[in-house]
């Protein structure tokens, strides 16, 4: 296992849509390996998707305090209900937080490590993490939810320390 560097924003990376992955072999499981021990080094990091450390595949891991670890691999939201707005930021872009909507609740279909299909319905934090790190495998960020720049703060580092990163 090893702790991967993460990519920052102006990478292209993070604005192209990731691969599917075909074949769950030894490399993925690495990757994916890789990925959970990466996001517990952060510390405070509820999910990382791999194309935010530089591997264009459609594989994220999220893991939210007190819960199960999810891995996704080739997730897809299924269905949304209502919305809301939400406080998030991004470990591809530190430093900053942006008002942005998410959906209340939402269904998520993909697979696990293992290959096995899953279905995950989520509402509150599980539902914005799951939507942020599937966004970033289509290659959207954050930002791109943006009403208007004026919906961007710069945080002070201290507060960063305190927030958790989607």
């Amino acid at each position: 296992m090893a702790i991967l560097p993460l990519v920052m924003m102006d990478n292209p990376v993070l604005h192209r849509k990731a691969k599917r992955v075909r074949n769950i072999d030894k490399s993925i499981q690495k990757l994916i390996d890789d990925l959970i021990e990466t996001m517990h080094h952060i510390g405070d990091a509820a999910g990382l998707a791999a194309p935010q450390v530089g591997v264009p595949l459609q594989v994220a891991v999220i893991e939210l305090p007190g819960e199960d670890l999810i891995t996704l691999i080739n997730p897809e939201i299924v269905k949304r209900a209502g919305e809301r707005e939400v406080m998030e930021g991004c470990l591809s872009l530190p430093g900053y937080r942006g008002e942005i909507k998410r959906s209340d609740m939402l269904t998520v279909k993909g697979r696990d490590r293992n290959g096995k299909q899953i279905r995950i319905k989520a509402d509150g934090l599980l539902a914005q993490a799951l939507e942020h790190e599937i966004d970033h495998l289509n290659g959207v960020v954050y930002l791109d939810h943006l009403e208007s720049r004026d919906k961007l703060y710069e945080i002070e580092p201290e507060e960063e320390d305190e927030a958790s990163h989607i």
